[in-house]
């Protein structure tokens, strides 16, 4: 009788190039699916609302294909360790394999279970299954972590050698039920308000999602990626974000698709926009306490403005006065997802002008995003506010108004997500507070002026940073 072997799932949910699937597979294991609902065991940073929503149609997602091959999803939830030893000792199997998350609170936890498995007899190992280079396999020449992108990128592009893509198996052998086991419906991943109901007009969860992304991407978007992927009006980016976080495709798959489909400038700029990628999880792996602290410990003294619930809630909910910034929290709040352009500005909007600290934005981040990870969003945030590795300067306070003109010239994104500027000529949505007449009645119950005069909250924001007036 073959051995059984316990495929750990969690933020890799997909068939195709899965590292530990194969080397069960390889193995001449018989793979048995788990899936272990435990996010008390994520510290500080369990998931928020949108990445449950997500996960529940992912999820089922990946049930469904294990079925079509004669397998299934057995889901639990409680302690791993407990779990996987229970369904170990009833199954009988001989090993635990899953692949890598370097979040701290899970690499720790796993460093814990692995441990544990082999001490009860268990063949425990991990794989990567997310990243073309695992953080320490990048390092400098005096064998240092990476600071600064560049260097990091152009030490990755020396080590480039990226893996095969390999497909999903096309049997998997059945299981019967096993004790403790809940359902995916029964983890209440689910918003009962509905509040998630226009994200799956744009998205779809799932392996199958995910390679519809790509191809999306490859037809309409790669031509002109390098020279579009700013405009949030257009639909150039990949958005194959959230099916990277939650591992619905490998990075390897997508150098690969891309490859054959030539463009190979277009692929270069894209392929670094990954690095970028990449480096987050290098930065998190070796600075883990960025997650909640300034990596730049000169900020630790600085004085952020206090939370002001008001102000803060404006910025939430798309209700500063300032459209860009408007237009990208609102497009976050209907569609769980953000362009990054927007993303920086917005960032910069809270951490500069209202000068509060980023970890309010991040937080919100956290809990709206689709595509929220642990380590684009703390490299995003620190990178915005300028306390972090490889950071834009602080004095460095994005325009909202020059960045809208730029990126957005005829306020067409602008427009899509604020209705209320409709009526106004393509250049003054940008600035509404500067139209007149009829120009101003037309902006509805938009707000008649921003919550804070951009040019004055600039001077403040870079009188802040004066040594001279901290310690």
């Amino acid at each position: 009788m073959t051995a059984t072997a316990l495929i750990w799932f969690r933020d890799d949910l997909r068939l195709r190039d899965n590292p530990a699937l194969q080397a069960a597979l390889d193995a001449d294991l018989a793979p048995l699916p788990v899936y272990i609902h435990a996010p008390h065991e994520d510290g500080t940073w369990a998931p928020g609302a949108a990445s449950d929503a997500w996960r529940h149609r992912a999820l089922h997602a990946l049930d469904a294909d294990l079925r079509e091959r004669g397998s299934r999803l057995h889901v639990f939830a409680g302690d791993s360790l407990a779990v996987l030893q229970s369904i170990a000792d009833a199954t009988g199997a001989a090993a635990v394999f899953w692949n890598r998350r370097h979040e701290p609170a899970i690499d720790a936890r796993d460093t814990r279970i692995r441990r544990a498995l082999r001490s009860a007899g268990l063949r425990a190992e991990a794989w990567n299954g997310s990243l073309l280079f695992e953080p320490w396999q990048v390092e400098t020449r005096g064998g240092e972590p990476f600071r600064v992108f560049t260097p990091f990128w152009n030490a990755a592009q020396r080590a480039w050698n990226p893996r095969a893509p390999r497909p999903a198996p096309d049997t998997l052998p059945p299981a019967a039920a096993l004790r403790g086991e809940t359902t995916i419906d029964a983890l209440a991943l689910q918003p009962t308000r509905g509040w998630d109901a226009g994200f799956w007009q744009r998205w779809t969860p799932g392996e199958r999602g995910a390679d519809a992304a790509l191809r999306a991407f490859i037809a309409d978007g790669l031509q002109d990626y390098s020279a579009g992927r700013d405009l949030p009006a257009a639909s150039l980016t990949s958005r194959l974000s959230p099916h990277l976080h939650f591992g619905e495709i490998s990075p390897w798959r997508i150098v690969a698709e891309l490859a054959a489909a030539g463009a190979p400038e277009e692929r270069s700029a894209y392929v670094r926009q990954l690095a970028w990628r990449e480096f987050a999880q290098h930065v998190l792996h070796h600075f883990p306490h960025t997650t909640d602290a300034n990596f730049n410990l000169r900020f630790n003294d600085f004085p952020w403005a206090a939370a002001d619930p008001q102000l803060l809630q404006a910025w939430q909910r798309g209700r500063t006065g300032v459209p860009l910034v408007d237009a990208g929290m609102r497009e976050l709040w209907a569609t769980g997802w953000m362009h990054n352009r927007v993303r920086m500005v917005a960032a910069s909007f809270l951490s500069k002008h209202l000068r509060m600290h980023w970890l309010h934005g991040a937080r919100w981040f956290w809990d709206t995003l689709v595509d929220a990870d642990l380590a684009n969003n703390t490299l995003g945030w620190q990178w915005v506010a300028g306390t972090g590795v490889d950071a834009a300067p602080y004095f460095r306070i994005f325009n909202p108004v020059l960045q809208a003109r730029k990126f957005d010239p005829q306020g067409e994104y602008i427009v899509r997500w604020i209705p209320e500027l409709r009526g106004l000529a393509p250049g003054a949505r940008h600035a509404p507070w500067l139209a007149t007449g009829a120009g101003r009645a037309a902006t509805g119950d938009y707000p008649a002026s921003p919550i804070v005069d951009l040019a004055e909250a600039r001077t403040a924001a870079l009188a802040a940073l004066n040594p001279g007036s901290r310690s």
